[in-house]
């Protein structure tokens, strides 16, 4: 796609990687845009990978999802799945023998240690904690247990979990949204890294993957700042065990996507699902294009732009860290202009899906595709996303107007039917093009004092089933003298019922 601007910085390596647990949702998608136009902007890697490691979650219906979904958007990867790569298998699930060998190799260096807790013991710990006003976090009861006292808990057949030791001083690190920020050891106390049952957590895995991986920076959003200390000092830990080539990345958490009332928009948020927006008919182009507006502009006077240009202006410190919210109206509009600036042919082709089954209510034998194409330049002017090309089309194609009441109920009134009349026989003398079927409607408008706009309202319903739709004598024209006649004739009918 986009090609990266004048100085580049190849050594930057990002990675989008998500879990493939239902639908992508638009704030994951947002996640996605700002690591590949990073990584595109300065000529750098983007790595794609797949956190696959909860098997109760995880699908392959999923994955094929996410493939999908990043094909649509056109977002292309460097390395990951289908691309491979030098740190090839990318998906977690196949790199559980690294995890081990690493989780085994940081206990061995005091970096990690047995946690026999129960659950029941670490709640009761954590509500006494709380009861005296002091941090509910682990509080470290298994760091430093005697050979004695581990023999002890394996003989009462204990399970246990791995934690990362951390370390007794604050954390500091800029944040490249956020500025320097500081975590004192009380807030971050140390963390499961490995689960009884022996599968290694997020925690573990990611830091691993980015050591491995050698990733430079790290954007994701803001709900997992409070995970970036201990992955901090967990990649410390990881260099000194030879994990990695002993760098650790930049960090850049993107602002929340708030929905409805205040609150974070979730996947659980109907507006929220990608599908939604493929199924409405919204365009890569004008999705990708809202969705960068949610934390970051181009310029504060221009709402407007290409995938392309974002690429060329993108840069992370420009990234706003208070909230951001979705608005689907301004989404629409976005989307709108980008069908405008579409060439036709690419629109044509591009409403394609919603010209057939299931989506168009028509008999597919009754689509004709010139009429179509002579009236999509006009349809372009006014849908705002693909699918409401069915509903601005469609009375050329049905047998007789899927007729909207409220429509009929505003422009049927009292001398309707005497306007239909005389209109009826001006359109059935005029020569077929759209300025004589115009002199028509207007010359019977005039014959019951009335100006266009009052006298094309009937014309309309009767011959498009709605108030509102495509300019009505381009449409005439279109559709024909004998199917025109018709329809005016069964509105003549059902008024005279």
């Amino acid at each position: 796609m986009a090609s990266a601007p004048s100085g580049t910085d190849p050594s930057v390596r990002v990675r989008f990687c998500p879990s493939p647990t239902g639908n992508p949702h638009v704030g994951l998608v947002r996640t996605a845009l700002f690591n590949w136009a990073f990584a595109r902007h300065h000529g750098g890697t983007l790595v794609f990978r797949i956190e696959d490691t909860d098997a109760a979650r995880d699908s392959e219906e999923s994955y094929g999802q996410l493939l999908d979904a990043m094909r649509w958007l056109g977002f292309d990867w460097d390395e990951g799945p289908e691309a491979g790569g030098p740190h090839a298998p990318y998906r977690q699930s196949q790199r559980m023998d690294i995890y081990a060998d690493a989780a085994r190799r940081l206990q061995e260096a005091g970096h990690a240690y047995k946690c026999y807790c129960t659950t029941e013991e670490l709640d009761a710990r954590r509500n006494a904690a709380r009861a005296a006003g002091r941090p509910s976090g682990y509080d470290g009861k298994c760091r430093a247990l005697t050979q004695q006292e581990i023999a002890a808990y394996d003989a009462e057949q204990r399970t246990a979990i791995v934690r990362f030791r951390m370390p007794d001083e604050p954390i500091t690190f800029t944040d490249l949204v956020r500025g320097e920020l500081t975590f004192t050891p009380e807030n971050v106390p140390d963390f499961g890294i490995v689960r009884a049952n022996g599968a290694p957590l997020y925690t573990l895995v990611n830091p691993v993957d980015d050591a491995l991986m050698e990733i430079t920076h790290v954007l994701r959003g803001e709900d997992l700042l409070s995970s970036t200390p201990r992955q901090i000092a967990l990649y410390g830990a990881l260099a000194e065990i030879g994990v990695g080539n002993g760098s650790t990345p930049e960090f850049g958490h993107l602002p929340y996507v708030m929905g409805e009332g205040n609150k974070k928009l979730s996947k659980r948020d109907p507006e929220s699902s990608l599908n939604l927006y493929r199924e409405r008919g919204f365009v890569p182009e004008g999705l990708l294009n809202y969705l960068s507006l949610l934390g970051w502009s181009i310029a504060e006077d221009r709402d407007i732009f290409s995938v392309e240009e974002m690429v060329a202006a993108f840069d992370i410190a420009d990234v706003n860290a208070n909230p951001a919210r979705f608005d689907l109206k301004k989404c629409e509009a976005v989307n709108a202009t980008h069908l405008r600036e579409l060439e036709t042919k690419d629109f044509i082709a591009r409403c394609e899906p919603w010209l057939t089954a299931p989506h168009a209510p028509w008999r597919p034998e009754a689509f004709d595709r010139a009429a179509f194409e002579a009236l999509a330049p006009l349809a372009q002017t006014r849908v705002t996303v693909l699918s409401d090309i069915t509903a601005n089309v469609d009375f050329l194609f049905l047998d007789e107007p899927a007729v909207d009441e409220a429509s009929w109920a505003k422009a049927m009134k009292e001398g309707s039917a005497a306007l239909l009349r005389t209109a009826r026989a001006k359109l059935a003398a005029a020569d077929w093009s759209t300025d004589a079927l115009k002199d028509a409607v207007v010359a019977a408008g005039e014959e019951h004092g009335l100006k266009l706009g009052k006298a094309q309202a009937p014309v309309r319903v009767a011959v498009t089933g709605r108030t509102v739709g495509l300019p009505l004598f381009e449409s005439l024209e279109v559709l024909g003298r004998e199917r025109t006649l018709a329809r005016v004739d069964a509105a003549l009918e059902r008024l005279a019922a």
